[in-house]
């Protein structure tokens, strides 16, 4: 398997015509200048990248492996990356506070998740960082960030998403959810890199023009725990959104006598699969 950088070039041009009708038109005109450089096999998209970065790579550069050795998810969990998925990362210079670095996940996530959803898949988010199909995981993102002086000076988003690769129980790749369509309207890996591509760079767009409060009610519509029952230390409560810093809101039952708002950092629970 291997990856044609014309086939991509040609894919990027229709995918940003077909999401001018998706996205807002700034949201496309003043999205990120993509440069995509590929690989046989990488240790780490996200590695490679900053290492790109430290030599001087600009906002808008982009790593695609066909397969990675050590990639990362969260917790800390190693991510397997055989041949047939996708895995790329793509470099931004976001300039916001430590406090609100999340949001560059959100905005990613939610970008990606509009992106393939405009091609009849109905993806949703699973809380902080993962795209779900048919209430399997299709992908995941990590974002990793460089400080100075309390500010995110420069990040690095790295996505995952399943393609012809195998995947665990409680997972789905897109090739065999597209072959029920007669004509599938996402063909290839070039394809989908575009589509992955072009949606974080849209929705970073969204975010930096119009603000996270303003993109958080789409992100909300999108998440598969809204109104979810969780029991946290005992405590019944309700999931009910995520705040601006990207921590999960949980309202505790009205009968408690400690009801309140519980705010969980990403990383702090895990919400699972229910497959």
């Amino acid at each position: 398997m291997g990856f044609e950088h014309q086939r991509f070039e040609l894919a990027l041009q229709q995918v940003r015509h077909h999401l001018s009708t998706v996205f807002q038109p700034p949201h496309i005109s003043n999205a990120l200048p993509l440069s995509l450089q590929v690989f046989e096999t990488l240790a780490s998209t996200n590695q490679t990248l900053w290492e790109l970065v430290s030599q001087g790579a600009i906002a808008g550069t982009a790593v695609l492996a066909l397969q990675q050795e050590s990639g990362r998810g969260q917790w800390g969990r190693q991510w397997q990356s055989p041949l047939g998925g996708l895995y790329l990362s793509v470099a931004l210079s976001p300039a916001l506070p430590v406090a609100n670095s999340a949001q560059l996940t959100l905005c990613s996530a939610w970008g990606i998740a509009t992106a393939l959803r405009s091609y009849n898949l109905p993806v949703q988010l699973k809380w902080p960082n993962d795209l779900v199909l048919n209430g399997r995981k299709l992908g995941g993102i990590l974002t990793e960030t460089r400080i100075r002086q309390g500010q995110v000076t420069k990040a690095v988003v790295g996505v995952g998403i399943n393609w012809t690769n195998p995947v665990p129980p409680t997972g789905i790749n897109l090739a065999a959810a597209l072959a029920e369509q007669t004509q599938p309207a996402i063909d290839s890996l070039e394809m989908l890199a575009a589509i992955a591509l072009q949606g974080i760079a849209s929705g970073y767009a969204a975010w930096r023009q119009e603000g996270i409060e303003n993109l958080l009610p789409a992100y909300l519509s999108l998440l598969t725990s809204l109104g979810r029952s969780i029991v946290l230390d005992g405590v019944t409560g309700t999931i009910v959104g995520v705040s601006a810093n990207g921590e999960l809101q949980i309202r505790s039952a009205s009968n408690s006598p400690s009801s309140r708002e519980i705010l969980l950092k990403p990383g702090t629970i895990s919400l699972g699969y229910d497959v």
